[in-house]
């Protein structure tokens, strides 16, 4: 069985400061940020904020919710 999740567009920047700010990351959220990585379309800064994700996730400081 697939689930099917539903995300709204919104720029990487935007998405990157709402999950600093809440400490959370949900699913729509990693989908959204693996759709723009896959689709190769990141900046340097953009790139520059999602490593600052993966850093505080692997240290602690963000959940993974979903």
């Amino acid at each position: 069985m697939k689930s099917q999740y539903r995300w709204h567009s919104i720029p990487i920047e935007a998405l990157c400061g709402q999950i600093m700010v809440t400490g959370r990351i949900t699913i729509s959220d990693r989908y959204q940020i693996r759709s723009a990585l896959l689709n190769d379309t990141l900046s340097e800064p953009e790139q520059i904020l999602i490593n600052r994700l993966l850093y505080g996730i692997r240290h602690g400081l963000l959940r993974i919710i979903d």
